[in-house]
């Protein structure tokens, strides 16, 4: 039996793994990287404008234009959190104005969470589960191994801190998804000799929301649609795919031209320009300098906020994508996944508050994480002896337990700990009881009855998608 044949409920299974993973799993609502995000997303709902001024002393984020506070992010995330933000309203009809505007109060604590939950749910944990069902399907066209596939699929979505960043409204995780799903249509479009215009524009669509959720992504997006242009260079049908693929990014970026203008009265300023209280912004373009190589370390391998420490899996992404620059038909791809991951890590060495604050390994790095994947899809399916593979799948299973720890746990570890794996995941939350989970939140249940339910449930599906991954290969 072929992969082909059961395409539909393997891949709604995966789906749904990914997504339930991400949706159980929760995040402190008064981050305020959280917050600020949320707090933009309701004033919109409730008074149809963007400022947050009643808000703006429950948070350390934000901007300051006139006598009047804004959200001081990309409003991407902002944005995509509006659906649910105005369902749970309606649901309940509680109002901001209707309760208590304190941190540490239980009824705004429940109104802030319950919109979080929802925001997140139906926002990057859908991005999220999508692109782990679409890197399975890239990885399982390069190497015709569904085992490779899966393992490239688990590696991204659930080994690494893209599952905890989608409890999240940090962008990391959705800009993460956002480049997979574009290099993902860019790879299909252009595979054989059918024009697809439609994938052209929803790569275009990707890469353009990429920007409106985090500005700084134009840069590795920019090698990503430099990739696609080559790609479709030779076509006799160039400047369809060229214009179509225009258009999807510019239909992304209207959405930002609005709410600037609902904001700012104009759509030429970013929130950025005005933000208080953080004077390292100022350094540079926007806090972005020169590449720092003690930083670029810190980030990859330091103990404190190193890729290495929370998704070793990725270690041997490297090394599959040399394996696909070696072949003529993957040069391209594997150039580009390269080339756009160090801009993410030069980016983010850059960055004058490089290390995130508050973050369980580098959160300004995680857009990588899916491009690395592939790779690792790749270098998987060219393992040949029995305890390679071991070996390796010891690591991805390494990799997903360290980051169901984090989901639970804390993916937002204080700056001030060495080892926050240790010292504030385990130590301060799971060894305490003190995780996010939906039983634990909202049905009265114990953090640990929460955890041992979601094992319940996922571990079974996961079971699953490994035994039919492993025992089938795709057609040649």
């Amino acid at each position: 039996m072929t992969i082909g044949a059961t395409t539909r409920p393997f891949r709604l299974g995966l789906f749904l793994l990914v997504w339930l993973s991400c949706a159980w799993f929760g995040s402190w609502e008064g981050n305020p990287n959280n917050a600020t995000r949320l707090f933009a997303a309701v004033s919109l709902i409730e008074d149809g404008n963007a400022t947050i001024d009643e808000f703006a002393p429950l948070t350390i984020d934000f901007a300051r234009f006139g006598d009047h506070f804004y959200l001081d992010k990309a409003p991407g995330m902002t944005l995509m959190a509006l659906p649910a933000v105005a369902a749970v309203t309606a649901a309940t009809g509680v109002r901001s104005a209707a309760i208590p505007l304190r941190q540490g109060d239980p009824t705004f604590g429940r109104f802030m969470l319950a919109r979080q939950w929802a925001a997140t749910a139906t926002g990057p944990a859908v991005l999220t589960a999508v692109a782990a069902v679409l890197l399975f399907d890239l990885v399982l066209g390069l190497t015709g191994r569904a085992g490779a596939a899966l393992a490239a699929s688990l590696a991204y979505a659930l080994g690494s801190p893209i599952w905890g960043w989608s409890t999240t409204l940090f962008g990391h995780a959705s800009v993460a998804a956002l480049y997979v799903i574009a290099v993902w249509a860019i790879w299909r479009g252009t595979r054989d000799a059918r024009a697809r215009p439609g994938l052209a524009l929803l790569a275009g669509a990707a890469l353009g929301w990429a920007v409106v959720v985090e500005y700084q992504a134009v840069l590795a997006g920019s090698v990503i649609g430099a990739w696609a242009l080559a790609r479709a260079w030779p076509r006799p049908e160039r400047w369809r795919l060229i214009g179509s693929a225009v258009a999807g990014g510019v239909a992304a970026l209207v959405p930002l031209a609005v709410y600037n203008l609902v904001a700012f009265g104009t759509v030429f300023r970013l929130g950025y320009q005005g933000v208080v209280g953080w004077e390292g912004m100022n350094q540079g373009f926007f806090g972005l300098t020169a590449p720092s190589l003690g930083v670029l370390g810190e980030i990859t391998v330091g103990p404190r906020r190193g890729l290495l420490w929370v998704a070793p899996v990725l270690l041997f992404a490297p090394i599959g994508l040399t394996q696909m620059w070696r072949e003529r038909a993957t040069r391209g791809l594997a150039t580009a996944l390269a080339v756009a991951a160090m801009v993410v890590l030069l980016v983010n060495a850059s960055y004058f508050y490089w290390d995130g604050g508050n973050s369980t390994g580098p959160r300004h790095a995680m857009p990588v994480a899916g491009l690395l994947a592939i790779g690792l899809g790749v270098y998987w399916a060219a393992l040949d002896t029995r305890a390679e593979r071991a070996f390796v799948t010891a690591l991805l299973a390494l990799s997903i337990a360290i980051n169901l720890m984090i989901a639970a746990g804390d993916v937002m570890a204080p700056p001030d700990f060495k080892y926050p794996l240790k010292q504030v995941v385990w130590d301060l939350r799971l060894a305490r009881g003190q995780m996010f989970t939906v039983p634990s939140s909202w049905w009265g249940w114990s953090s640990w009855a929460g955890l041992a339910l979601y094992l319940v449930v996922a571990g079974p599906l996961l079971g699953w998608l490994i035994s039919r991954a492993m025992s089938e290969r795709a057609p040649s």
